[in-house]
């Protein structure tokens, strides 16, 4: 019996939404630094969505929206030649609708393996809002998501650290299954921090401190550090440094604190936890972290019904 030439491997596919603003230019410099590295298919997306007349007072040309669609698709078509200038598989999505649904639908018809978003597009807000794009790509879409801020260039070379929250639920580790799949092919070298945060609930503080308090805190942190060996045992192997740490602290506040402290390059959570919510909330740990967090931001989200 000959044997059988291997079976190519199906070529992963990368979506980076762009609405030509700062914020969109560095999220799609960090989706051409991920697709070369992983040889993946780099999809830019643009949406345009058509809102009528500029004014109510002055009749619109004749070719208003064929000139609008005109100029998208030519602004377009520059962001792909200069991916692919920089050595990139890229090539251009373009869609008329809201930005957030023509993003999860290129996502979903072409089976991405992640999907690229800045957080702050043409609107110049400190950082993304209640139902703006970014957001409402995080909570529905079915891939993970890497959302990065306008002042967080790629590095030089591959992601060389790695910080990844955890409160050992499915989530979390869905969310390093992720990061290493993206960031570690090939056993490439990499260090990898997990952190447990935990903190006393306001009923344990509001009335003064109370004498299990002490007692409870130090119970917490060796379950907690326990716990975090029991995950970087099962992680390890070549290549992958693990290091753990268990904090107390407010958990978003303890995560961002521990990347600005480390320097990570990439941050990767999952939005649900324990909680066990649909989709983020506004306060929640995630959505937190993705409006304030130094560096790019990989969110992992549970499948619906799962």
């Amino acid at each position: 019996m000959t044997d059988q030439p291997p079976v190519p491997a199906t070529p992963r596919v990368f979506v980076a939404g762009t609405d030509f603003s700062p914020a969109a230019a560095t999220a799609q410099r960090w989706a051409e630094h991920l697709a070369r590295a992983r040889g993946a298919e780099l999809h830019l997306v643009h949406a345009l969505r058509i809102y009528g007349p500029p004014t109510d007072f002055l009749v619109s040309p004749p070719d208003y929206t064929e000139e609008l669609q005109s100029r998208a698709v030519a602004r377009l078509d520059e962001a792909v030649d200069r991916a692919r200038a920089g050595g990139a598989d890229a090539r251009a999505a373009f869609r008329l609708g809201d930005p957030h649904r023509a993003l999860l639908e290129a996502a979903e018809e072409l089976g991405a393996d992640l999907l690229v978003v800045g957080t702050r597009g043409s609107s110049g807000l400190e950082h993304f809002l209640l139902g703006s794009t970014a957001e409402r790509v995080i909570e529905r879409a079915g891939c993970p998501v890497l959302t990065v801020h306008p002042d967080q260039e790629p590095p030089a070379g591959p992601v060389a650290h790695l910080l990844v929250p955890t409160d050992f639920s499915d989530d979390a580790e869905m969310a390093v299954a992720a990061a290493l799949e993206l960031v570690a092919p090939g056993g490439r070298e990499l260090r990898l921090t997990l952190l447990h945060a935990y903190y006393l609930p306001i009923e344990y503080t509001a009335y003064g401190t109370i004498p299990t308090s002490p007692r409870y805190l130090e119970d917490v942190a060796g379950a907690a550090e326990g716990r975090l060996k029991e995950v970087a045992e099962r992680l390890a192997r070549p290549g992958l440094t693990v290091e753990t740490r268990a904090t107390e602290g407010f958990p978003p506040e303890a995560v961002l604190t521990a990347a600005r402290e480390l320097g990570v390059d990439l941050i990767a959570m999952g939005t649900r936890g324990r909680t066990g919510l649909e989709h983020l909330l506004l306060g929640s740990t995630a959505e937190r972290v993705v409006q304030r967090a130094p560096c790019p931001v990989l969110t992992v989200r549970r499948p619906r019904g799962d």
